[in-house]
């Protein structure tokens, strides 16, 4: 996921695994709502991550905005449906 040109957010082929490019919580966000939003809309299917940044998703630091953006918790990680 790009924001004003730069990479912010790589989603791993599969969508298990996230890597952020920034510690900018505006535009780690901003990159959580296009990911959610190209989900929503039919673009990837179901996203299940259970790796952010090297770490379980769910004790990560990006683990509160996932979920903000509508990500919800499982056993695994965080999921995200169409």
């Amino acid at each position: 996921m790009l924001v004003d040109g730069l990479p912010v957010l790589y989603v791993e082929r599969g969508g298990r695994s996230l890597l952020s490019f920034t510690e900018s919580e505006p535009e780690l966000r901003q990159a959580a709502e296009a990911l959610a939003r190209a989900v929503r809309e039919g673009w990837l299917g179901q996203l299940a991550v259970q790796r952010a940044d090297g770490e379980g998703a769910l004790g990560s630091k990006f683990s509160l905005i996932l979920q903000d953006v509508g990500f919800r918790a499982t056993p695994k990680g965080l999921r995200l449906r169409a």
